[in-house]
């Protein structure tokens, strides 16, 4: 499985969505399910799914799953 749908399917699980609505686009309350108390569950799935803490800063910059990438990214994920 790659990292990009091993994402996608994180972001599906946090925000209890079907994984074909996850996209690179998709953006923090840009859907009624990715709210601030998703977001949190959001990141602990991410630091779970992919054995790394995210930082502070981080988990308020997250915006959308671009982002996100870019975030991991900075950990050595690659996508």
């Amino acid at each position: 499985m790659s990292n990009k749908v091993k994402l996608f399917e994180s972001f599906a699980a946090a925000l209890n969505i079907p994984v074909e609505s996850v996209t690179e686009e998709l953006a923090y309350q840009g859907i009624p399910e990715w709210d601030s108390i998703s977001h949190m569950v959001l990141i602990s799935q991410l630091e779970e799914d992919f054995g790394v803490s995210i930082a502070t800063d981080d988990v308020i910059d997250m915006s959308s799953v671009a982002k996100a990438m870019d975030i991991l990214g900075k950990q050595g994920i690659s996508f």
